[in-house]
């Protein structure tokens, strides 16, 4: 572990930093909310002695006990529908939900019930629940174990999506949900989860870019390209190719879903003139979609040629041995920029 102080010669005071994956920094969030919030729990099926199926949550039960790091049965519904019931009586909870296929069966508690109470109880009630979904593919799984849900719960009023793409978001992040008095979907890439970079090891509370800002992570001045989660690393890669090629890509981290942040993808588009989106769920009804229309309605006069959109296929999500057909590659990526570029 270095501290900001041992790389910029500040007061030993400085906080700490370590070169993590993302997963760990996921880790480290969940302790240090769980350190400082009394009220903070984490509920989910094989979390606590086995750590969770990916061990985001490894070591976590032996240092809090298993009254606050909780093993489930397998009901995702029982879950969430605990989770709810907690917060309205001033828990924290945080569920995980196994794998982003296994969510369906809580779906109804997350939209009909955790997104809706707050509205309904004209303020009364605050429930704030974060729910943990490991999303996405690029991990060679099977069935129901590589979705992209995010559009389901983005088109539901009520409810804050949001996706990490790198480890000292995933640090933040984590935190800033579990503080946030509104409930939270945090979709973890797991294609991206052994990812490292370094992390500031923040104290509990210590504002972060918030729940609600984009983030341009390249600058460039050809072709504004935007993602989020696990596309943002595909996006990168694309620009550094594009880069080789005298083609400057500017790319933009949503970070948030919804509510997104229009006016940071607006403010690149107007300096670009024009604009690729990419994400792992299906191109048609996506987020992209929701994206380009803003684009379009926002930057018309400034645009250059029609927004391009790359994603999954129109279809169920394929067997592990085809599925780098179906995500987005750099190859498409730069087919899209190619597309944006003839006009």
């Amino acid at each position: 572990m270095t501290t900001t102080a041992d790389r910029a010669g500040t007061s030993s005071s400085s906080v700490p930093t370590e070169k993590v994956t993302l997963a760990r920094a996921i880790t480290l969030g969940l302790r240090t909310a769980l350190a400082h919030d009394p009220s903070v729990l984490l509920m989910g099926e094989d979390i606590g002695r086995l750590g969770g199926v990916f061990r985001v949550t490894d070591g976590l039960q032996a240092e809090f006990g298993a009254d606050r790091v909780v093993d489930t049965p397998l009901a995702e519904s029982g879950i969430l529908g605990t989770a709810i019931g907690l917060a309205m009586r001033g828990y924290r909870p945080v569920c995980e939900i196994q794998f982003d296929g296994f969510v369906f069966p809580a779906f109804d508690q997350i939209t009909t019930m955790l997104a809706k109470l707050h509205a309904r109880s004209r303020g009364r009630i605050t429930v704030p629940v974060v729910v943990r979904i490991p999303f996405g593919g690029g991990i060679g799984a099977v069935e129901h174990h590589s979705e992209s849900p995010e559009v389901l719960f983005a088109h539901t009023a009520g409810l804050r999506v949001v996706s990490p793409a790198t480890p000292a978001d995933a640090y933040t992040m984590i935190q800033e949900a579990i503080a946030s008095p509104d409930p939270v979907i945090f979709l973890e890439p797991k294609g991206r989860y052994w990812d490292k970079a370094e992390v500031a090891l923040t104290p509990y509370g210590t504002p972060g870019a918030g729940l609600d800002k984009a983030r341009v992570v390249r600058p460039g001045s050809d072709v504004t390209v935007v993602g989020y989660g696990p596309t943002v690393h595909t996006a990168l890669k694309a620009a550094a190719a594009a880069d080789a090629e005298g083609i400057s890509l500017e790319v933009v981290d949503l970070r948030t879903i919804s509510p997104l942040d229009h006016a940071t993808v607006v403010e690149s588009v107007r300096g670009t003139g024009r604009c690729v989106v990419v994400h792992e769920a299906p191109v048609q009804h996506g987020v992209g979609a929701e994206v380009a229309a803003r684009v379009t309605e926002e930057c018309f006069y400034e645009l250059e040629a029609p927004v391009q959109r790359v994603g999954g296929f129109h279809t169920q999500y394929p067997p592990a041995r085809i599925e780098h057909d179906y995500l987005p590659s750099v190859d498409r990526v730069l087919h899209a920029v190619d597309r944006a570029m003839a006009f």
